[in-house]
This record gives structure tokens, C-alpha cells and sequence, in this order.
């Protein structure tokens, strides 16, 4: 049996400034497990997108193999899109980020996709800051291969066959803050209201963010004793900070104490509660944030929300100085100067 999105919209959906609903947003009928938390996240992909109002064809999506990988055909149905081998993601993204950096780029991948043989292909991707926003559905499962325990899976976690697990598992988040990712972030897919504005953070944040968001396998890591299980999720999440994005427009600031809150309009008339965290989490201090997660771990709770984010972050263009236009407009006087060009460069080897 197949199943297809209908054509009909209702007329009076909401917009955004380019005249785009949400439905503009959406891909095909997903064919994963009713329930899966991946699809949570897709749909918070869309409402992100669909806010910001950013161009589908203007994002590029890439992925690996696994369930996780399979969710970019779920969403920006308008967009370009690669999925590549297993585990390979990162190093396509670099190279088409590369070869044109007017793109929007959004890599999508699972916890068996990046924590194990992709796991190479990832540090390298978060050391050279290439900018483009990744996130990591992490379910602690390998769910497209019937159950085994991934790289993420928690010491003593059951699987569905109620065997716990005894190794030690990769913690991305810690990863990549000491591998020098610019934007780190943890989420789940059951919390729209703080996903949301972390993916459009992200999209906003100039380099490399990673975005590790837990989304439970309904079908094979979903049960009693599963760290990565809804009920357990709800019960042991904390949450570092209360997320909003706010697009870019002239500057509002305000001055207030921390621990206390603050009442703040905004641009389009809304008003938004802040609350100042005491000085115990530093958001641009990479100590901080594992220094909080490790805290939290130790108190059997997960940690949520932006960890970290560096505001002088330099992506790849900077740091390489490469060209701003893509190489496919490059003609031949750009890409093949004449002897004298060459002779510089020779000289300057000799």
C-alpha cells in the first residue's frame, strides 16, 4: 500500500514573508516506525525553516544509512539533497560547502552513522568548522538493523531483549566540545518548544553546530530500562537554559540581575520572559558546559538545551580564504591565469 501527501491546503494557513505555509516545508509520507521520535525532529526542521522563512532551494540536505538518514527525503521536499555511504556525511558536506558556500547546508545522521564508522569522517568535519548544522538523532540503537546497541548506548541500558549494556558509551556532545565545535547543543525530539529554536540558532550560528538531540526507537529501545526510552527522557531531563531565536534586526538590550527575570518586547510586538541563569553555566566557556554536563551525569539526569557557543567562530571560508563565488561560475581567466600566475607560485615554492 503507498501513501501520498494531499494536493489540498486550507487557504487561510499562515505564511511567512515569503509567502510560503509550512505545508511548502514538507517532504514525502515518512515510512518510519508510527511514533518514532526521528520524525518529531523532521517536523521540527520545517517549522524552523518555515519561521525563518529560508528559500527551500537554497538548503542542501545530507545524510548517511540508518533510520536517521533515511528523515531528509521527510522534509524541504524543494531542496537539494545527497545521501551519501555510510558514515561518509561530513566529508560531502565539506566538499559541496566547498564548492559553494551559498548554500544552506544540513546534515543529518544517527548515533551509528557518527559514533561508529563515520566516527572519523565526524572530528574532522568539527576541527575545520565547515559551516552547516548537524544533527545527530540519537537513539542508542542500531533500528534499521534490528536492535543492537550503538556507541551511544548507556552502561546498564536493556535492550529489547533485556540484556543491559556493559561498555561505555561515546558521549558527541563532549566530543565535540573538545574537538572545538563552535555550537554545541543537546535536545530531545519530544521537546518542540526548545528543538525548535536550537535548530534556528544553529542555522543562524556562523560554522560548525552540532546538534545532539535523543530520539527514542518506539520499536526496539523504547522499553523499561532504556536510558534513551520516552518515560526515562521525561524524567531525567534538565534543561540549561529557556530557548527563543530572534532574527536579526536592530539590537535590543536590556541590563538585569542574574536568577531574575525579565520582560522583553520584541520587534514584532510580542513579548517574551527572559531568565538570567546564575553564573554556574557560561554558554561561550567550553570548560563550563562539560563541567555541567559531567554534574548532571553524575545526578542521573541529562542535560539539555545550548551548551556552548563561540562568538567569534571562523568557518572554513575564513580560515582557508577561499573564493565567495562558486566554483561552478569560476570560467576559464579564474581558473586558468596564464603562465606568469604560475610562475608566481612556482617562485614562492622554490
Amino acid at each position: 500500500m503507498s501513501y501520498e501527501i494531499p494536493a489540498f491546503r486550507h487557504p487561510n494557513l499562515p505564511k511567512n514573508d515569503l509567502g510560503f505555509t509550512s505545508k511548502d516545508y514538507e517532504g514525502a509520507v515518512s515510512t518510519l516506525c508510527a511514533g518514532c521520535g526521528h520524525d518529531s525532529i523532521s517536523a521540527a526542521i520545517i517549522e524552523a525553516c518555515f519561521q525563518m522563512s529560508i528559500p527551500p532551494h537554497r538548503v542542501a540536505k545530507l545524510s548517511g544509512i540508518g533510520c536517521s538518514s533515511k528523515t531528509p527525503t521527510y522534509f524541504l521536499g524543494n531542496s537539494h539533497g545527497f545521501n551519501t555511504v555510510h558514515g561518509r556525511m561530513p566529508s560531502v558536506a565539506t566538499g559541496a560547502n566547498l564548492a559553494n558556500r551559498n548554500l544552506l547546508y544540513i546534515g543529518v545522521s544517527g548515533d551509528g552513522d557518527t559514533a561508529s564508522i563515520g566516527m572519523g569522517q565526524f572530528v574532522h568535519a568539527v576541527r575545520r568548522n565547515v559551516n552547516m548544522v548537524y544533527i545527530c538523532e540519537n537513539n542508542g540503537v542500531y533500528g534499521l538493523t534490528k536492535g543492537q546497541d550503538s556507541a551511544t548506548t548507556d552502561i546498564g541500558s536493556k535492550s529489547k531483549k533485556g540484556e543491559p549494556n556493559a561498555l561505555e558509551p561515546i558521549d558527541l556532545c563532549s566530543i565535540s566540545l573538545q574537538l572545538g565545535a563552535t555550537f554545541v547543543a543537546n535536545s530531545f525530539s519530544g521537546d518542540k518548544d526548545q528543538l525548535v529554536p536550537i535548530i534556528q540558532a544553529a542555522i543562524a550560528h556562523k560554522g560548525f553546530a552540532f546538534i545532539n538531540v535523543i530520539s527514542p526507537c518506539v520499536t526496539f529501545n523504547n522499553t523499561p530500562g532504556s536510558s534513551k526510552a520516552y518515560d526515562y527522557i521525561r524524567q531525567h531531563m534538565a534543561s540549561t537554559n529557556t530557548v527563543d531565536y530572534v532574527p536579526p534586526a536592530e539590537e535590543i538590550t536590556m541590563d538585569y540581575d542574574e536568577g531574575t527575570n525579565e520582560l522583553v518586547t520584541m520587534h514584532d510586538g510580542s513579548v517574551i520572559n527572559l531568565h538570567k541563569l546564575e553564573s554556574k553555566h557560561d554558554i561561550h566557556s567550553r570548560s563550563s558546559a562539560l563541567s555541567l554536563m559531567q554534574e548532571y551525569k553524575a545526578d542521573d539526569k541529562v542535560l539539555t538545551g545550548i551548551l556552548f557557543i563561540d562568538k567569534d567562530s571562523q568557518e572554513i571560508h575564513e580560515t582557508m580564504n577561499t573564493t565567495s563565488t562558486p566554483l561552478r561560475e569560476l570560467d576559464e581567466t579564474k581558473l586558468c591565469p596564464g603562465s606568469s600566475a604560475l610562475e608566481e607560485i612556482n617562485t614562492l615554492h622554490r
